[in-house]
């Protein structure tokens, strides 16, 4: 597949990474030559030109991408790009938004007849990415698969887990309703086989029905925590994203140092209780009653000043913490500090467009919202060689494990026993960089 990124920013140069590892044809460009500079390790092409240049555009032969990603910092220009590529003949296109107005269903036939396919607004994901955080208190990680038939979960284990300090295969009655895909300990990731134990302060991702995950919480040793009251640090657009879908639920207060945004913000979501300061400031948060909140969400710009808000949080009794953390590289350090859940818009957007990334025959989509892992969705095709025999002898990739399947709209867990059929939309947990070597597993 040939896919063309404009933007080499920060969406732009993460995404550039990603897909390089999955062997597919890439070309990123940019108006800036060392924002391109720091991509010639990876297996890609740049392009220093404009994605507004027709001439450019056709220089990296826009005509016969399949997907056309606009992930530059400026909207209009994103919106132009998508529309030349598309009257160029690029098959589907994408274009980076500032205005969540732009992604109500209305507009959307408006930018579908402009040649725009697909919209994405990274800190609209991040909010709704929070919000699902406020729901499910003890999750670390929520991915709903094939419309919420699967559930994928990442919890972090304590001693108190019936689940800890036995090996998988003696699992018994009392976890039937799980399916432990994958484990995170000490900065890396694990792939467990019937041996492997789990250890206090692992990251477990399972995979369970929603009907059971009440039932999942009770076996990590986990408790949901009500909330009514949440407590904001910094007031950017994540922030105002998640007062906008959340406002009207919990009781909300936003701390930030800039007055004008304070009034922004006091105009304009009047849900909210806006207060002028700097919540790093131990003296603010006793005075605002910080421990009487049970969420805290740290949104500044600032990867480190987000980490440190709440660990300050939590020394002042706050059960539930969530960080914004920008810089990729802090993420395994902000997990081990134990800061509760962690939000990477970078990660949100690369999943969402490889939801979009799909094959010609649109059978399957990937989700990308970890930092050293991979989530795919495969639906098998006639004669695929795991149809063959029960999962237990198939001899798969030890990289990979199957999380769960769809069979005629009803999702199920696998077990040693489980025969896949062709047409199942299967869920697989694997290594980063290794879905194009299963993918052949499956088709």
């Amino acid at each position: 597949m040939k896919i063309v990124i404009a933007g080499a920013g920060e969406v732009g140069r993460h995404l550039a990474k990603m897909l390089s590892n999955e062997e597919q044809d890439i070309i990123i460009m940019d108006t800036e030559e060392n924002k391109l500079a720091v991509l010639d390790q990876y297996n890609l092409m740049t392009y220093h030109g404009s994605a507004t240049s027709w001439s450019d555009l056709k220089d990296v032969k826009v005509s016969s991408a399949h997907l056309f990603v606009a992930v530059t910092p400026y909207e209009a220009r994103n919106l132009l790009a998508c529309q030349m590529a598309k009257r160029l003949g690029a098959r589907k296109t994408l274009a980076r938004i500032d205005n969540s107005e732009f992604l109500l269903k209305k507009h959307l036939p408006f930018f579908s007849e402009l040649g725009i396919n697909h919209l994405i607004y990274p800190e609209y994901l991040a909010a709704a990415e929070i919000k699902a955080s406020l729901k499910y208190t003890w999750v670390r990680n929520w991915f709903e698969m094939f419309d919420g038939q699967l559930i994928v979960l990442g919890v972090k284990l304590r001693e108190n887990s019936i689940l800890v300090g036995k090996r998988l295969r003696d699992l018994g009655p009392e976890s039937s309703f799980l399916h432990l895909c994958a484990i995170k300990r000490n900065r890396e990731i694990i792939i467990p086989r019937g041996d492997d134990s789990l250890e206090p302060n692992d990251i477990a991702y399972v995979a369970t029905m929603r009907q059971y995950v009440d039932d999942v919480a009770r076996v990590c040793g986990k408790e949901h925590i009500p909330v009514e009251r949440v407590f904001i640090m910094g007031g950017t657009e994540i922030a105002e994203q998640l007062v906008r879908m959340v406002g009207d639920r919990y009781r909300i207060k936003v701390v930030d140092p800039d007055l004008e945004r304070c009034r922004y913000f006091a105009e304009s979501l009047p849900q909210c209780v806006v207060v002028h300061g700097d919540a790093r400031d131990t003296d603010l948060l006793e005075e605002e009653g910080l421990s009487d909140y049970n969420v805290f969400v740290a949104l500044t710009d600032s990867s480190e000043a987000n980490i440190l808000g709440c660990l300050m949080a939590k020394e002042n009794g706050v059960r539930k913490t969530i960080a914004h953390v920008e810089n990729l590289q802090y993420i395994n350090e902000a997990e081990a500090l134990n800061i509760g859940t962690i939000i990477n818009k970078k990660l949100l957007a690369s999943s969402r467009i490889f939801q979009i990334m799909l094959d010609n025959d649109e059978a399957d989509a990937r989700s990308l919202a970890l930092a050293d892992a991979e989530v795919a969705e495969f639906i098998i095709k006639d004669g695929a060689r795991v149809t063959r025999g029960e999962i237990k002898d198939l001899r798969l990739p030890q990289n990979m494990t199957i999380a769960g399947l769809v069979r005629n709209g009803t999702g199920q867990l696998v077990k040693g026993d489980t025969r896949l059929q062709a047409g199942d939309h299967v869920v697989v947990f694997c290594l980063n960089g290794v879905v194009h070597n299963i993918e052949k597993v499956f088709s």
